[in-house]
């Protein structure tokens, strides 16, 4: 049997960013992938952070494959064919080291393993970790599904994301439940980039980045997006999958009643879808959470429930979680404390950090949304009707017409229910 310091499970964003970690400790590391190269079964909307992305590899935008520097972010409430728009350009994200920038991750992720390679990381591909190796109660390795595929290990780092086989066997991670984790689904769209410049308005190789709620999803908990690439549009949509048992939605379904709205047909008009993508998110958040560490054993990533849905963050989080990892696997290591005290000082890091402070502060939001559906299909629609009778000039004065929009408000929202959600919606949000 092989031996190794540290066998990370999981080639995406976050095994990635403990694999370099650890090795740049000095730690002999293993990535084992399941898919064919790193990148070709992971799937995000398309957002990577720079702050995240840099501490783990300094200057990386300067050589990784890059689609767009986003330089505006949209946000929208859609309500039948109406659409409500804000947005925030700034220029200083036009320059570099830049804020965010879009990815494709199969390109992505293939770079980032690249890195990892460089820094002396083994990756061993199309292969699945069946199971974690015990010596006693002590985790020593992980068996794989192929003939002598035992792989020993002093820290064994999961990132196998949301579905988390192993760390539910390890005993860390609960099964998973139909309200913590949502289903998205997304097209590349292939378009000329002077056409995407010009309906985004855009300078040549700006990004711009969309998110819409309300009947983006038919009012179910979740979000739709639209992120510019350098000659493609990713649009998706994701939504929690209870609702979608309940209504019998598909995501397929949502995606194509997206694509119909017209605020969003005409983003996407003329261009040849050229990939089609499904994916699990994990949306459980801070209450979710599985334990992140035992004996020999760290969990990163979306394994361990780290996306910010409402702020449209988890790359960051995911390679956050993962540099801490693999820095935390190379201390304990290195002190030859590998006990579940140990590794608990990845956790109290995690905790220490914004990953884990922003799941807390948002720790109520799922709920929220669960107990208050009407958010997201009776307020878009509120705002939509009261902006079509203040911006309709006509022989109606101002002041009558605020009279009609107080009227049609409490007509779809009794005055008790709206004091009710302001406070709901500062508790969970803003508290």
């Amino acid at each position: 049997m092989e031996n190794f310091d540290v066998i990370v499970v999981g080639g995406g964003p976050a095994g990635l960013s403990a694999a370099l970690s650890a090795a740049k400790a000095g730690m002999k590391t293993v990535v084992i992938e399941r898919g064919d190269y790193p990148g070709t079964k992971n799937v995000m909307g398309g957002v990577l952070y720079t702050k995240a992305t840099e501490a783990v590899v300094p200057d990386f935008w300067q050589s990784a494959p890059l689609e767009r520097p986003v330089i505006e972010q949209r946000y929208g409430f859609l309500s039948g064919d109406e659409t409500i728009l804000a947005g925030y350009r700034d220029p200083v994200w036009a320059q570099a080291p830049y804020n965010a920038h879009t990815v494709l991750r199969v390109k992505f992720d293939r770079w980032l393993a690249q890195q990892a390679e460089k820094a002396g990381v083994m990756i061993i591909t199309e292969t699945v970790v069946e199971d974690l190796l015990y010596k006693g109660d002590n985790v020593v390795g992980v068996r794989t599904g192929r003939a002598e595929g035992d792989l020993g290990a002093k820290v064994v780092i999961l990132a196998e994301g949301v579905n988390a086989f192993i760390a539910k066997k390890a005993g860390l991670a609960p099964q998973m439940r139909p309200d913590t984790v949502a289903v998205a689904v997304k097209e590349i769209i292939q378009l000329p980039q002077e056409k995407l410049e010009d309906r985004f308005c855009l300078e040549p190789g700006q990004g711009a980045t969309i998110e819409l709620f309300g009947d983006s999803t038919q009012g179910m908990m979740g979000t739709a997006f639209i992120y510019t690439n350098k000659d493609s549009l990713s649009i998706g949509v994701g939504a929690l999958l209870e609702p979608l048992i309940r209504t019998k939605w598909t995501p397929n379904d949502l995606l194509e009643a997206l694509k119909a709205k017209p605020y969003v047909k005409r983003l996407i008009q003329g261009g040849e879808t050229k990939e089609y993508l499904a994916h699990l998110i994990p949306e459980g958040g801070y209450n979710a959470m599985p334990k992140l560490h035992r004996q020999g054993v760290l969990v990163v990533g979306d394994t361990a429930m780290l996306v910010n849905g409402l702020n449209r963050e988890g790359s960051n989080l995911a390679m956050t979680s993962g540099k801490m990892a693999g820095e935390v696997a190379a201390q304990c290591i290195q002190s030859g404390d590998l006990s579940d005290q140990g590794m608990s000082l990845y956790e109290q890091r995690m905790r220490d950090s914004f990953v884990v402070k922003d799941l807390y502060k948002f720790r109520r939001l799922g709920r929220f949304f669960e107990t208050h559906p009407h958010f997201l299909k009776v307020y878009p629609e509120i705002a939509a009707n009261a902006m079509h009778l203040y911006f309709t000039a006509d022989e109606t004065s101002k002041k009558e017409r605020q009279k009609q929009i107080m009227k049609m408000v409490f007509e779809k929202r009794a005055k008790g229910g709206l004091v009710s959600d302001v406070f709901g919606a500062w508790r969970a949000i803003l508290k």
